[in-house]
């Protein structure tokens, strides 16, 4: 699956992410003051070439990441997903 600049903008958004701008754009989910997940994109826009990478950081299948863009997966459901992996 290919990921684009703007669907990981709104996806991390979307599930809670922190982000800081520096060389690159870092994300990092932190739940009950415990950081359970980091992955980061080039600051260049169009698609990114490191998507599965991205995807694997996130811990997500593919067919959870595509869910998640498509705006059926929420927090809530990521929130379980991690707790299902023991991530959480």
């Amino acid at each position: 699956m290919s990921l684009s600049a703007r669907d990981f903008d709104r996806l991390v958004d979307k599930l809670g992410y922190e982000t800081r701008n520096s060389d690159h754009l870092l994300a990092w989910l932190e739940v009950d003051g415990k950081i359970v997940a980091r992955t980061r994109r080039s600051r260049k826009a169009g698609d990114l070439p490191m998507s599965h990478s991205i995807r694997q950081q996130m811990k997500m299948s593919e067919t959870q990441m595509r869910d998640a863009v498509a705006c059926t997966l929420g927090r809530d459901d990521y929130l379980d997903i991690l707790r299902e992996k023991g991530v959480l």
